[in-house]
């Protein structure tokens, strides 16, 4: 089966016949709505492989509203295709953290429209949008080289960060402290600043559910990173 005669019905069909109660319960208890198969990461990687990029089919899957095409839409999407207005509507219909975290960022981030979109995203009083935003920016420093990055932008979205972070809504909190770490993991110069941000922040107090999840120490995080000798590394995608 091909990216060309590939449908969307088809692709729904197989990821149904792919889902596993175990893991359907798993993302119903991180926060995720109805309608949810439960397919594994990797097998929708594997769907991934097979079919590539493809722009059309990856809005059709968004649009079926099912978790898990939602989440294979990211993967196979054309970054370079998508317009605002695709972005927009993505980020508005995202469903639940996982789509708004990670779905839309890895696409935004890809696209000509991320960061323009992601400043205005973090300006929202909705919680999805707002965490994409912030999930957005997080990725375009670690995809983007630094000589591409407005630096002192970032500087000043730390400094938002450190004023801000404890009185925004639950799911934001957490992808904002992911913003400190991505910060000061991808983009050497600001390692410093983001580690005194990091330490100003202290804990982030985050209601993760019924789930064993937590908050990353975002300080301590980045001290993992430097000590792989990987500060200011980039990845080649967000996508993963």
């Amino acid at each position: 089966m091909t990216a060309v005669d590939t449908t969307c019905e088809e692709i729904v069909n197989e990821l149904r016949s792919l889902g596993s109660e175990s893991i359907k319960r798993i993302f119903l208890r991180h926060g995720a709505p109805e309608p949810i198969f439960g397919v594994k990461i990797e097998y929708l990687q594997k769907i991934r492989r097979r079919i590539g990029v493809d722009y059309k089919l990856a809005l059709e899957l968004y649009d079926t509203g099912i978790s898990d095409a939602m989440y294979l839409a990211g993967l196979i999407a054309d970054d370079a295709k998508m317009s605002k207005k695709d972005l927009q509507k993505w980020a508005n219909g995202a469903s639940w953290h996982m789509v708004s975290e990670y779905t839309v960022p890895w696409v935004a981030s890809g696209s000509k429209h991320g960061r323009a979109l992601a400043l205005k995203w973090i300006d929202s009083k909705k919680e999805r949008l707002a965490e994409a935003g912030w999930a957005t920016l997080s990725a375009i420093a670690a995809t983007t080289p630094d000589e591409d990055l407005n630096i002192p932008e970032y500087k000043k979205l730390l400094e938002r960060v450190v004023k801000t972070i404890h009185d925004r809504p639950n799911y934001v909190k957490y992808v904002m402290n992911n913003f400190v770490i991505a910060v000061g993991s991808y983009i050497a110069e600001l390692t410093t600043t983001a580690e005194k941000a990091a330490k100003a922040i202290g804990k982030v107090h985050v209601d993760m559910g019924d789930t064993s999840c937590n908050v990353p120490n975002a300080y301590d995080y980045i001290q993992k990173v430097k000590g792989t000798s990987r500060i200011g590394v980039k990845r080649k995608t967000a996508k993963c």
